[in-house]
Formats: C-alpha cells, structure tokens, sequence
C-alpha cells in the first residue's frame, strides 16, 4: 500500500507540474501580441519552374495560409491571423485596390484584439502602397509591408525571414508611432523615404539619402532614427467615404521632350501632373508652354526630378511663384503623385498643396 501510496502521489505530482507548465504556456501566449497578415500577391507568394528560377517566375501564386505555414516560427513571436485581399502582380496595384485595402486597415487597426498589421507585396509598387498608407492610415499601431525579390521556391527565397522580421516588427512595441515602415533585407525602413533601387538582387529597397530607421538583429528590431514627416493618425486625408482619387499622372523629362504626352494626358482628364524633369526638376522649353497651359486650365503642376534624391527647389529651376506651381521637395514623382491625388482630395489651391509637400 505505501509503494502505491508513493506512486500515486508521484503522479499527482507530476500532473500539476504538467498543469502549471501549460498554464504558464497559456499565459506566455496570451502575452504575445496580436498580428493580422493582409496579402495582396506578389513575388512573395510566387513561383518559379525550378530551384534556381529567380527571375522569370510567376507571382501571386501562392495562398496567405501557405505563406504562413511556411514560417512556422512566427507562432513564437505573434499570433498571427491572416486574410487574402487581393492576388496580384503588384505592377497591377490601382488606385481602388489602395482604397479598399486602405479601409480594411483602418477596421483592423480599430480592434483591441489587433496590435499590428503586416502587408505582403510585391516589390514594384511596394514603396508606393506604403506612401499612400502612410498617408491615410488613422492609428499609431505598427504597419510593416514586405516582400521578396525572389520566390519561394528558389533556393535563397528571401520571403521567409523577410515575413518573419515584418511580423517580428508588427508586434514589438518600439514600432509604434513609427509610421507605416517596409521590411526588406534585415533593415526598417520608412515608406515616405524607401525606394527599390535594383531590379532582381534582394537588397534592391534602401533609403540611400536620407537613411534607413534601423536594424533586425537576433530577433529584435533596432531602431536609430524616426521621420520628421507627419503620418498616419497626425495626417489629415480621410478616405473612409472615397471611392476614387483624382486623377494624377506622370510626365517625364528627357532630351529633345515632345509636349505630345502632356497634352495627352490632361485631354484624357487629368486634375494634376507630376512633372518628373532633369535635374532640379528643370522644364524644357517645348513642354514649359504646355504645362503652364494646363495650369491656367486648373490642372494642379508639381515639379519632381527624375533623378532620385535631393530637394526640388521651389523658384530653382522654374519660378513657382510665377506659374503657380509646387515644387515636390524630396518625394520621388511616384509618391509626389500619391501626395497630389489626396491633396486634390481637400483643396485646389496650390499654396495649400504646397505646404503639404513640406508637411508629409
């Protein structure tokens, strides 16, 4: 009986242990923060025909559920839920697709049951998306977008440990108040000022001017630096009643520039060009009569360069005051058309829209 007695007692020993362990489990787990991976596509969810296919392959392919199976260290860092917007190639990406994904953000962000959002996508648009979020976004909760420069089925697939530093970044919480950031290649950046800079190799995104925010490095996001910009919940666009943007398009400058592609688009109903000049934003002579033609028929100018960094000077290269025009201080014509469509948005008065331009 007491050799019995002494097993018995073993085993409810041991059982509370094995109660106690699973509840601090339980406990631990509900400490983890809560992550919803939206994915819209990209080359982050495609596939190639062999393991040494990194160019050439077909993006959008692979499912949200798939992506997170395939990084089952993420159950460490998060719990994390995920949801299918769109399947697309992100050179796809129009304007609806950001108001709809916009707004499904914003619900999500709403919820006490979500602390951040990561957003998987392919890298062509990547740094726009994460503009015009950066711009609409009404809450301080994290926003991380990530993507691959390879698919995953190529032998060094970037997408993986990309996905798990995004949600890494989405749950700590250091990154709140920072603005909706990209996580590419072991770095943070922010999607005002991150650029793709390479076509194919896997540390193509950087913010070569202006610098990135930080690092990850043994499973912790180090931050060095935060954008002076307004963003996200300090931002004054609204979109929860919008169902289109105005129209906004890009005219680039080279040698020998014909007004054709100008005239084009402003006949076609454009309310704003993005003039992505040479140099400091400067004009040719064939398209300045032109662009000042539009102007005086109430299309909205912004003087960008096409050449990467550095500020457009207003009065630079082009008397702004004069024409009437703005002048896109430091955001590449890509975002400067992001910032002019939500700036049409609430005002026609260029004064207005330039000292937005200084503002975001």
């Amino acid at each position: 009986m007491l050799h019995n007695h002494n097993i018995s007692t073993r085993f409810y020993q041991a059982l509370l242990a094995c109660t106690l362990l699973l509840g601090s489990y339980a406990e631990a787990a509900d400490k983890l923060a809560n992550v919803t991976i939206l994915a819209t596509g990209g080359t982050i969810a495609g596939s190639g025909a062999s393991s040494t296919t990194t160019v050439g392959y077909t993006a959008a392919t692979v499912g949200v559920d798939s992506l997170i199976k395939a990084v089952p260290e993420l159950s460490k860092v998060a719990q994390v839920k995920g949801e299918q917007v769109f399947q697309i190639a992100s050179e796809n990406m129009s304007n609806e697709h950001w108001l709809t994904l916009a707004k499904r953000v914003n619900v999500l962000l709403a919820q006490s049951d979500v602390d951040g959002i990561v957003i998987t996508h392919g890298t062509d648009t990547l740094e726009e998306t994460a503009y015009f979020l950066d711009l609409v976004v009404k809450s301080k909760k994290p926003v991380v977008l990530v993507g691959a420069m390879r698919p995953g089925t190529a032998l060094s697939a970037d997408g993986p440990i990309n996905l798990y530093n995004a949600v890494l970044l989405a749950a700590n919480p250091d990154a709140v108040g920072k603005g909706v950031m990209v996580a590419m290649a072991d770095q943070i950046h922010s999607a005002r000022d991150v650029t793709k800079t390479n076509t194919s190799t896997p540390d193509s995104f950087k913010t070569t001017e202006l610098g990135m925010l930080g690092y990850f490095q043994g499973n912790k996001p180090y931050f060095y630096r935060t954008s002076t910009r307004k963003h996200t919940a300090d931002a004054e666009f609204d979109i929860s009643k919008l169902d289109k943007l105005p129209q906004v398009d890009i005219v680039y400058g080279y040698a020998n520039v014909s007004p054709v592609a100008l005239n084009a688009l402003v006949a076609a109903g454009a309310k704003g060009i993005i003039h992505a000049g040479v140099g400091d934003g400067s004009l040719a002579a064939s398209v300045k009569t032109a662009l000042v033609a539009a102007r005086k028929q109430g299309v909205m100018i912004v003087r960008s360069s096409r050449v990467g960094q550095g500020i457009v000077a207003r009065n630079g290269e082009a008397n702004d005051d004069e024409l009437d025009f703005v002048a896109s201080d430091t955001l590449n014509p890509q975002k400067a058309r992001i910032l002019l469509m939500l700036a049409l948005t609430k005002t026609n008065d260029s004064k207005a829209v330039q000292k937005m331009f200084y503002t975001y």
